[in-house]
C-alpha cells in the first residue's frame, strides 16, 4: 500500500513551495541580485531509499548540513544539505567574499546556518500555518561530514521513520549562478502529518 496518495503529495508539494517562496523573499532582502528558489522534486521515502538517493546523488563528497528539530502537531527534524560547490557559491554571494578567499571558511558556518534557519523555518512555518498546527523549534545546528558518515552516524533510521526529500534549486540569473540544496524532513510520526493534511483537504473539497 502506498504511503501517500497523489492528492496528499500534491498538497505537501504546495506547502513546501509556499515556504520556499517565503524563504526566497527573506534571502532576497540580504542581497542585491534576486535569488530564485523552487522545488522541482518532492519524494516520500523510507531510510533505505533515502540512503540510495543520497549516495547516487553525492557519491562520497563532503556535505555541509544545517539541522533543526521541531515538535508539536507532528515532530521530527529537518536538514538543509549543501553540496560543497553550492555552499561556496551561496556564502560568497551573501557575504561578498571571493570564493577562493581563505577568509571564506571563517564566515561559512554562520552564513549557512542563517540560510538553513531561514529556509527550514520558512517551510515549517508554511506547513504549520496551512495545517493549523502549533510548532516548536530548537536552535539550528551546523556540521560537515562525508556522505557515508552522514548516512550512518547522523540519521536514526528507525523502522517507522519516513523522510520527505525535497530537491531545491537556487538560481541567481544576473550572475549566471545555479546550485542546489536538499531539504530532508525526518518524520517519525508521518501518519500524524497525513492526518493533518487530510483534515485540511476535507475542508476544501
Amino acid at each position: 500500500m502506498s504511503l501517500i496518495t497523489e492528492e496528499q503529495l500534491d498538497a505537501l508539494q504546495e506547502f513546501i513551495n509556499i515556504g520556499v517562496g517565503r524563504a526566497a523573499g527573506m534571502l532576497n532582502e540580504m542581497v542585491e541580485a534576486p535569488i530564485l528558489l523552487d522545488v522541482p522534486v518532492l519524494k516520500v521515502c523510507d531510510g533505505d531509499a533515502l540512503k540510495q538517493e543520497m549516495v547516487t546523488r553525492f557519491d562520497h563528497h563532503s556535505l555541509s548540513v544545517v539541522r533543526l528539530s521541531f515538535s508539536g502537531g507532528f515532530s521530527g527534524s529537518a536538514e538543509l544539505v549543501f553540496p560543497t560547490e553550492s555552499a561556496s557559491m551561496l556564502v560568497s554571494l551573501l557575504t561578498g567574499e571571493d570564493r577562493n578567499s581563505p577568509d571564506l571558511d571563517a564566515v561559512k558556518v554562520g552564513t549557512l546556518t542563517e540560510v538553513g534557519n531561514i529556509v527550514i523555518n520558512g517551510v515549517m512555518g508554511s506547513m504549520s500555518n496551512l495545517l493549523k498546527q502549533q510548532m516548536n523549534y530548537m536552535l539550528p545546528t551546523y556540521f560537515e561530514d562525508s556522505i557515508d558518515r552522514l548516512l550512518t552516524a547522523n540519521y536514526l533510521f528507525e523502522v517507522n521513520t519516513i523522510f520527505l526529500l525535497a530537491q531545491t534549486r537556487f538560481e541567481i540569473r544576473q550572475l549566471e549562478i545555479m546550485g542546489e540544496i536538499i531539504l530532508i524532513f525526518e518524520i517519525p510520526s508521518f501518519s500524524e502529518l497525513i492526518d493533518c493534511i487530510d483534515q485540511e483537504l476535507s475542508l476544501i473539497s
